[in-house]
C-alpha cells in the first residue's frame, strides 16, 4: 500500500484523465436576457444583440463554484494555490414557438439541449419598451408552457417512435419489451397533456429503463426570473415574479430571481469592487452564486476536499457517492487501486485548528469502499497503483 503525498497526487492528476463536471443549459425566448445572463456569469462575451437567433452554436462556460471553507483549508495546510469546484453553464440559441418542428433553429437546439444535464429557462420578468419581446407582450407564464410545450412534443416523437420498436419486440415474447411497453404508453399519454416526464411520478426503475432516449423533461429544470435593475433590492411587487414562483412550486421546480443587467455590471468589477457593489444594493450575494447553488440542489451535488502544501481543491460529487467512486473523480487509477479513504469533516477539522489536532481528537477516520461521502469531507485517498 502507498499513501501518495500531495505533491504526487497533483502529478498523478496532471497525467490522468479528468472528469467532466455536469452541465446546465440555459435556455430562453429571444431576448429575455439570457445570452446576456450567460456573457455576465462566464465573461465569455458570446453575442448578445437585441435580436433573435443571434447564438447559433452553444457556448459553454465554465465559472469558479464560491466556497469560503477553500480558504481555510489553504491557510491552515499552507497551500500554493486554490482550485475551486466549477459550473459548466451552456448558452443553447433562443427556441421558438414550433421548435419541435423545426423553425427557428429548432433540431440544432434540440440536439444541444439533449447534452445537458439540467435546464435553467430564463424567464423575463420586466418591462422595457427598448427591448421587444417576440410574442410582442410580456408573459412569462406563456413564455414557459412555448418552451415546455415544445420540449413535450419532441419527447412524444422520441417515445412514439420506441414504442413502435418495442412494440414489436414485444409480440415475439420478449420479457423486458412487455415491460417498458405499458411505461410508454403512460408517458406518451402523459406528453399529450403537456407535462413533462419529471413530473410524471416515474420511480427510479422506471427512469433507468428511459435513460437512453435521453428525455428533454425528464431533465432537472428551474426557472430564472430575469427582473429590472431597479427591483433587484426589492422585487416583492413584481406581479411576473409572483406567478412564476406560483407555477414552479405547483410543478416542484426551483427558482431564482436575478437582474441580468446587475449581473454583466458585477462581471466587470473585481472581486473587492463587487463585493461593496452588492452591498449598496443591499444583497448578500450576486444572482450568480444563487444560481451556482440553486443548480448544485437541483442536481443533488456536494463538495468535497483535497488539501496540502501543494493545493487546496473542491471536487463535485453527486450526494450519495460512495469513497471509491469519488476518489475517481481525481484519477481512474486512485479508483481501481482504492484501499481506504483518509476523512475528517470540515467542521471538525477547523474546530480543532489542525489535521494532527484532530488526529488527537479521534476525529480523523479511515473509511472503507462501502462509505459515503458527505459534502464537506477533507479526505485522503489510499490506494495501489
Amino acid at each position: 500500500m502507498k499513501a501518495f503525498t500531495m505533491n504526487e497526487m497533483t502529478e498523478l492528476i496532471k497525467g490522468g484523465t479528468m472528469s467532466t463536471n455536469l452541465e446546465v443549459g440555459i435556455v430562453g425566448l429571444p431576448n429575455v436576457g439570457k445570452s446576456t445572463l450567460f456573457n455576465a456569469i462566464t465573461k465569455a462575451g458570446a453575442e448578445a444583440a437585441n435580436y433573435p437567433f443571434c447564438t447559433i452554436e452553444p457556448n459553454v462556460g465554465v465559472v469558479d463554484v464560491p466556497d469560503n471553507r477553500l480558504a481555510v483549508l489553504a491557510e491552515m495546510f499552507g497551500s500554493k494555490r486554490i482550485l475551486p469546484a466549477a459550473m459548466r453553464f451552456v448558452d443553447i440559441a433562443g427556441l421558438v414557438e414550433g421548435a419541435s418542428k423545426g423553425e427557428g433553429l429548432g433540431n440544432k437546439f434540440l440536439s444541444h439541449i439533449r447534452q445537458v444535464d439540467a435546464i435553467a429557462q430564463v424567464i423575463r420578468c420586466f418591462d422595457d419598451p427598448n427591448i421587444t419581446h417576440v410574442a410582442g407582450s410580456i408573459d412569462p407564464i406563456r413564455d414557459i408552457e412555448i418552451i415546455n410545450t415544445e420540449l413535450c412534443l419532441a419527447d412524444l416523437e422520441s417515445v412514439e417512435k420506441r414504442k413502435q420498436r418495442i412494440e414489436k419486440i414485444a409480440k415475439s415474447g420478449d420479457k423486458d419489451a412487455r415491460a417498458e411497453l405499458p411505461l410508454l404508453e403512460r408517458i406518451i399519454e402523459g406528453l399529450g397533456e403537456a407535462k413533462p416526464v419529471r413530473a410524471q411520478g416515474l420511480d427510479e426503475e422506471e427512469l433507468e429503463m428511459i435513460k437512453e432516449l435521453t428525455l428533454l423533461t425528464a431533465k432537472p429544470s428551474l426557472y430564472v426570473a430575469n427582473i429590472s435593475e431597479d427591483e433587484v433590492s426589492d422585487y416583492s411587487a413584481n406581479e411576473h415574479v409572483k406567478r412564476v414562483e406560483e407555477y414552479a412550486k405547483n410543478e416542484g421546480a426551483g427558482i431564482v430571481v436575478v437582474s441580468a443587467r446587475i449581473e454583466s455590471e458585477i462581471a466587470e468589477l473585481s472581486d473587492e469592487e463587487s463585493a461593496a457593489f452588492l452591498e449598496d444594493l443591499g444583497l448578500e450575494e450576486s444572482g450568480l452564486t444563487k444560481l451556482i447553488k440553486a443548480s448544485y440542489a437541483l442536481l443533488g451535488l456536494i463538495n468535497y476536499f483535497t488539501a496540502g502544501e501543494m493545493e487546496a481543491r473542491a471536487w463535485t460529487i453527486v450526494n450519495g457517492t460512495k469513497a471509491p467512486q469519488a476518489a475517481g473523480k481525481i484519477h481512474s487509477d486512485i479508483e481501481k487501486g482504492f484501499i481506504r479513504a483518509e476523512i475528517v469533516s470540515f467542521d471538525d477539522l477547523q474546530a480543532c485548528g489542525s489535521q494532527n489536532a484532530a488526529k488527537e481528537k479521534g476525529l480523523v477516520r479511515l473509511e472503507g469502499k462501502e462509505y459515503v461521502m458527505k459534502d464537506g469531507d477533507v479526505t485522503h485517498f489510499r490506494f495501489n497503483v
